[in-house]
């Protein structure tokens, strides 16, 4: 019997200056191919959006308290989370990690009461992305996988790792695409990726 598709939320978050970059056109690939199917998709372009990832003196005095987000537009990627079904980061690699832009992102955005609470007795971190069902990671590495490897691949973590976790035990599945050896592909290969992030993100 043929699997009934069912319409979700995306947020698609791509961290990337230029808007010539091969990881644009994989945004651009993914969104298409997400709204080609029935998705709604939300996109936040940091790099155009011109956001600071600079957690300030005053947010991190607030993290812990009732009211951690302190800024009109944070508060506005907080509720993008919130309704989000599924997370799409789509990034470069860049020193075996997260651009620096990124990883600002989920420190200001991913706070206690969006993507986890404390709890008030024991402080541990209890899951709070009650609605995600996917996260996806899209990213372009300019070394080998095997060096990837070697050097833990934070980037890949972060993603796979501890945000999936912060969804629904069980529920919330992970998709990794990831093309090696950027600089050294050919036009071929980068196309082929393109299809492959394409055909993937059809079948979400």
């Amino acid at each position: 019997m043929r699997r009934t598709r069912v319409s979700r939320r995306f947020l698609v978050v791509l961290a990337h200056p230029h808007p010539d970059s091969f990881s644009s056109a994989l945004c651009r690939t993914a969104v298409d191919a997400l709204t080609a199917v029935g998705h709604h998709v939300d996109v936040i372009d940091l790099y155009a959006e011109d956001f600071d990832p600079r957690l300030t003196a005053a947010e991190r005095a607030a993290y812990e308290s009732p009211k951690p987000i302190l800024c009109a537009h944070i508060e506005r990627y907080a509720d993008l989370v919130r309704r989000a079904e599924g997370l799409v980061f789509v990034y470069p690699t860049w020193w075996w990690g997260l651009p620096a832009i990124l990883k600002g992102w989920l420190d200001r955005v991913l706070v206690p009461g969006v993507s986890f609470v404390l709890d008030p007795t024991t402080n541990k971190v209890q899951p709070g992305l009650t609605n995600m069902r996917t996260v996806v990671g899209i990213t372009t590495y300019g070394s080998s996988k095997n060096s990837m490897r070697f050097f833990n691949d934070s980037g890949r973590r972060n993603i796979m790792r501890c945000i999936r976790i912060l969804g629904p035990r069980f529920q919330c599945r992970g998709t990794w695409l990831g093309l090696y050896h950027l600089d050294q592909s050919t036009l071929a290969q980068r196309t082929e990726f393109l299809g492959r992030v394409q055909t993937t993100m059809g079948r979400l």
